[in-house]
């Protein structure tokens, strides 16, 4: 009886925390069908009376969407195929090569998760702009913009990260060392052993960071928007302040953009959600 009550309540709160994290999505596409007179009704509305999917058209004319989602399907695959390279690399080094200062670097790289991204947003933009031969500059990286509204600018902050190199290495830490043995009795390098060997069975962590790393780099706001100058450069998150004026919000197609612009964060979970799973799992595990 006691079993039956605590899956019971177990089940209710599951579906309450379902509940209470759907609703925002049911809303947004609910406002997303709705029209500027039911979105400031003085009630809520959550049903609109005749859903008006003509919005999702016309918030796609607001704008060179096509541009937009080029731009930032692109920024976020070079970031994702080079951050998980650079990634997995760095974490296998820390896990499978010992030498003189691993302990010491490897605690800098969790200092780095420790740093908020808005105390370096200031230097990381400084730098950037003070890239010699780029964007203008001369060898002492003045009299240009550098890498200012361009891709590099967009890419290169996200290339590597903390967290992906603790994930790989907590990945890797707990691979049994007679893998390292048979690799040189096979007559393998570390590079060779790390492609060969170590690479196809790093299919979850491949995939768990692969969803993070996307995600985290197709909803980023705040450096393409510090970055980018002109409407060309702008990437999806960006391009959604367009529906935005001195006067008011377009609510509706506001949520309509935004809701397309989650969809790839939504397919790309819903395909990789069970290998997403184990990679988490597997780099949880303590040696």
């Amino acid at each position: 009886m006691k079993d039956k009550i605590i899956c019971a309540a177990s089940a209710a709160f599951t579906l309450l925390c379902c509940v209470l994290i759907l609703f925002p999505l049911f809303m947004m596409i609910s406002i997303s069908l709705q029209t500027q007179a039911e979105v400031y009704a003085r009630t809520l509305v959550y049903i609109p009376e005749l859903p008006q999917f003509s919005n999702y058209a016309a918030a796609m004319r607001n704008g060179d969407w096509a541009r937009y989602f080029f731009n930032s399907f692109f920024v976020t695959a070079v970031v994702v195929i080079i951050s998980l390279l650079i990634n997995s690399m760095s974490g296998y080094v820390f896990a499978r090569i010992p030498f003189k200062g691993s302990g010491a670097l490897f605690i800098l790289v969790l200092v780095g998760m420790m740093i908020p991204p808005q105390v370096t947003m200031i230097p990381v933009y400084t730098l950037l702009r003070g890239i010699p031969f780029a964007g203008g500059n001369d060898a002492f990286g003045r009299g240009g913009t550098g890498l200012i509204n361009t891709y590099g600018g967009l890419i290169l902050p996200f290339i590597a990260g903390s967290f992906g190199v603790f994930l790989c290495r907590q990945y890797y830490i707990v691979f049994p060392g007679e893998l390292d043995d048979a690799a040189r009795i096979d007559g393998c390098g570390r590079f060779s052993a790390f492609v060969r060997i170590y690479l196809p069975l790093s299919g979850p962590l491949i995939a768990s960071l692969g969803v993070l790393k996307f995600t985290g780099t197709w909803n980023e706001f705040t450096w393409p928007f510090i970055i980018t100058g002109t409407d060309a450069m702008k990437t999806v998150q960006v391009a959604l302040t367009r529906f935005r004026d001195e006067s008011e919000i377009i609510w509706n197609q506001l949520m309509a953009a935004t809701f397309l612009v989650s969809l790839p964060v939504y397919v790309i979970f819903a395909f990789l959600q069970k290998h997403f799973v184990a990679g988490i799992l597997a780099g949880s595990i303590k040696q």
